[in-house]
């Protein structure tokens, strides 16, 4: 039996939103390398660009046009250039000058993979013929593409090595979001203790709501203040109106928005549905129960945020010392959308190890 083979692809984009086929660009590169392997990771370092689960992915692929409706359906709720905070950066402090003139003004993606249920690590069965996507939101910048990196780890087997909980405190605001990599919480520190304990080099570390913890979710994008605190809190709050406000129909008449946020929010909603179930191929009646459900719906049915949320494990920095990989950018977020009495959340952190 092989041991677990690890490979690293750089992908240029060819438009803004684009999908290319990983595992066949992979094979063109390092040939079988990874094709024995009955199992495989996928990891994106990046946070507008990521992978879905492999379940919704196959669903989606078996339809005509692919993920392409589905990626339209949250295009359509997140437009690009839609007055988002974090896109003001005249605002982001943690900005240079220098790092102004060129950071790019792409809320719209971070909450798009966010609400879609896009993730940095994905692990999928090898299916023979199957592709898998890495699908980027934001691959263009001021014209010119953006230099993107993915791994791939095959391996045979995936075996429990521990598992702690980890209480991380939150504020009493319903609506709140807490960056689980910040060293006062120690949920990091405790990671890497696990990995160094039990000699983890190539495996990943499973970050989970503790069963019991509800109206909350788990993400790994970029935690900067005003994506976090005020845009997708916006969403949170209120998903309709949000829709509403930043839909281009209200845009190019902002004077109307408070006469006509419901009947645009409406209008915008069951077509943005139909593109969706078109997508998954849902029965007519099944769209009348979710526009039902949607219209004033809570966060947790306007957003596809899970419960847990994964990152790698990986040697291949210096082969025989596993470390946590990820990108410059990436934190695991926890976001909730309603109170917890406790003002703290129950967190779970299992390793793994890749055999």
């Amino acid at each position: 039996m092989s041991t677990p083979a690890q490979v690293t692809l750089s992908v240029s984009p060819r438009t803004r939103i684009d999908v290319v086929d990983v595992r066949a660009r992979a094979a063109s590169a390092h040939g079988d390398l990874l094709e024995h392997f009955p199992r495989a990771l996928y990891y994106s370092f990046h946070t507008t660009a990521g992978y879905l689960d492999q379940g919704l992915a196959m669903r989606l692929n078996r339809k005509r046009n692919g993920v392409a409706p589905y990626l339209n359906f949250f295009q359509a709720l997140f437009p690009e250039g839609g007055g988002y905070q974090h896109d003001e950066l005249h605002l982001r402090e943690e900005l240079s000058e220098a790092q102004r003139r060129v950071e790019p003004r792409n809320a719209d993606s971070h909450l798009a993979f966010i609400s879609a249920g896009l993730r940095s690590c994905v692990t999928y069965r090898r299916r023979r013929g199957e592709p898998v996507y890495f699908i980027d939101l934001d691959g263009i910048n001021n014209g010119q593409p953006r230099q993107r990196v993915t791994s791939i780890l095959g391996y045979n087997s995936e075996e429990p090595v521990a598992t702690v909980r980890v209480t991380v405190p939150i504020s009493g605001h319903p609506v709140d979001s807490v960056n689980l990599k910040d060293p006062r919480l120690g949920l990091y520190d405790r990671c890497r203790e696990l990995i160094n304990q039990y000699g983890v080099d190539k495996g990943r570390i499973h970050i989970a709501l503790a069963p019991g913890e509800h109206q909350a979710g788990l993400t790994v994008n970029e935690y900067e203040t005003l994506l976090m605190q005020h845009d997708l809190a916006e969403v949170l709050r209120n998903p309709l109106r949000f829709m509403a406000e930043k839909s281009r129909h209200l845009l190019a008449d902002p004077r109307a928005i408070p006469n006509k946020t419901i009947g645009y929010a409406k209008y915008d909603m069951v077509r943005v549905f139909n593109e969706l179930v078109d997508a998954l191929g849902l029965s007519e009646s099944v769209v009348e129960k979710i526009l039902a459900r949607f219209i004033g719906a809570p966060a947790r049915r306007f957003l596809r945020m899970k419960r847990s949320v994964c990152l790698l494990v990986s040697d291949g920095d210096q082969p025989g010392l596993g470390t946590l990989a990820e990108g410059p950018f990436q934190s695991p977020i926890l976001v909730q959308w309603q109170r917890s009495e406790r003002r703290e959340r129950a967190i779970d952190v299992s390793l793994t190890r890749f055999r």
